[in-house]
């Protein structure tokens, strides 16, 4: 039986030979060996490549139109690997104009520069205000000899004679899809078209050296750990004295005694004694910026949470704007003593009579005890 070497592309049987190339070129994008190790894949890549070498040849279609097939039990051309010897790159080669005339040409030897990154630690209280730091950084600068161009004074770079200035060297191939030709990067040059006979002494023909050198890094008021501030520019500079990437500085916020951040709002824990809850006070409390009153209301209950408006972080937006600030979240714990002399116990007791809660009180000595408790066991006799 006649294989369908129509179904095998994903084709009608009036495709268009463009059509037909078409469907072969994004089956061997996926199916190649170069791309997709799969066994199956690789035995569907040999199909496909049979069937596209049927169906490009007027002959052969006209054999599998009329029911036959050209391949008769050959297995794909008398048992041969279709793609022996040929990467993913020449078949692409082969349709994307890597024939003759229709390299890629030379790339430019100038070359945009890398990006750099530095990390500076920072306090709550820097991160509250801003900081300008002096920083030092090692990176790639434009070499102050060449000036960029990697030659010595006085000469300059020549065309590849091995690539003519093409950046490029071309191989001709016969394959089943007629004459190959594919190219591949000069090894002289890498792809320039040009060499530098007499490099620079300083940068050896780069155009650029390494060096360290400070830098001014103005961070915003408002920013947090992980952020990063972009300086513009000052990151590597490229080769061939290409222009300068740019320098990202990250803030590594250090963890603060008294604030937790979450966000621009901030929180932390006051500790106060049981009398002070019960009667109330005026208490002072430090924040980031200043010292501020903290008013309790008589009858404070532990784990009250007060809500200062304003008094938190910078609010800073990604335009590099700051836009408001957080709030300032205090949370009340009530401290329990855990001992009492003689006179502190006399005096709760007393309390305790006057506000007739005496009965909840264990009796000291015995361990009974009275009130609450004795109520509730009896409930269960």
């Amino acid at each position: 039986m006649a294989r369908d070497y129509y179904g095998t592309l994903g084709v009608r049987q009036d495709a268009t030979s463009d059509e037909i190339k078409r469907a072969y070129r994004k089956l061997a994008r996926e199916l190649h060996p170069d791309v997709n190790p799969d066994d199956g894949a690789q035995e569907r890549f040999r199909e496909v490549t049979a069937a596209y070498e049927v169906l490009s040849d007027p002959q052969k279609r006209k054999i599998v139109d009329m029911g036959g097939d050209p391949l008769g039990n050959g297995g794909g051309g008398g048992g041969r690997d279709p793609f022996a010897g040929f990467g993913l790159g020449d078949i692409m080669d082969a349709f994307f104009g890597g024939g003759a005339g229709g390299g890629r040409g030379p790339r430019s030897r100038v070359q945009p520069g890398s990006d750099a990154l530095i990390r500076i630690e920072l306090t709550l209280e820097e991160c509250n205000t801003g900081v300008t730091r002096e920083l030092t950084v090692d990176t790639a600068v434009l070499c102050d000899l060449c000036r960029g161009s990697g030659t010595t004074e006085g000469t300059a770079v020549q065309v590849c004679d091995t690539c003519a200035g093409r950046g490029e060297i071309q191989s001709v191939q016969r394959s089943f899809l007629g004459q190959v030709v594919t190219a591949r990067p000069c090894p002289v040059c890498r792809g320039v078209g040009e060499v530098i006979p007499d490099p620079c002494r300083q940068c050896g023909g780069d155009g650029r050296v390494r060096a360290r050198r400070n830098i001014t890094a103005k961070v915003p008021p408002g920013v947090a750990d992980g952020m990063r501030v972009r300086l513009s520019g000052q990151g590597e500079v490229g080769p061939g004295g290409g222009p300068a990437g740019d320098l990202y500085v990250e803030v590594v916020e250090q963890p603060h005694p008294t604030f937790e951040r979450n966000g621009a709002d901030l929180h932390c824990t006051v500790r106060i004694p049981m009398t002070t809850a019960a009667l109330g006070a005026v208490l002072p409390l430090e924040t980031l910026d200043d010292t501020v009153e903290l008013e309790l209301d008589p009858g404070t209950q532990p784990g009250t949470e007060m809500l200062l408006t304003g008094h938190g972080l910078p609010r800073l937006r990604s335009s590099g704007r700051v836009d408001g600030r957080g709030d300032l979240h205090v949370h009340v714990e009530v401290e329990i003593p855990a001992k009492l002399d003689a006179r502190q116990t006399e005096l709760l007791r007393e309390l305790a009579s006057i506000r007739g809660e005496e009965e909840q009180i264990v009796a000291a000595g015995n361990g009974r005890a009275g009130g609450l408790f004795s109520r509730l066991r009896a409930r269960h006799r």
